[in-house]
């Protein structure tokens, strides 16, 4: 399902990938309006990175077009927030109205 009319995205943001991806491990499923208020971010960004997190199999839609974490996606996160952890040193994530 393509969600994103825009330009796509060639160079995502990590702690924004790392923050979309934290939301839907903890809240199982979203609709994208929702996702983008429980992230922080504007819907038109969301949209765009979740198209490119669907082409890469991060994320799923289902039939009613809401949000689903992939196995691979959160195995990614899992691969992020440790990279972040070693090189970065700290993940720190702003906390967002669910």
């Amino acid at each position: 399902m393509k969600v994103n009319s825009g330009e796509p995205i060639s160079k995502p943001d990590l702690y924004v990938l790392a923050r979309i991806i934290k939301v839907l491990k903890d809240r199982k499923k979203l609709n994208r309006t929702t996702l983008a208020t429980s992230t922080g971010l504007a819907y038109d960004r969301l949209v765009k990175y979740l198209d490119w997190m669907s082409t890469k199999g991060f994320i799923e839609f289902d039939s009613n077009g809401e949000v689903l974490l992939t196995k691979l996606g959160a195995q990614t996160y899992d691969r992020l927030v440790d990279w972040i952890l070693k090189y970065v040193g700290k993940v720190r994530f702003p906390k967002f109205s669910e």
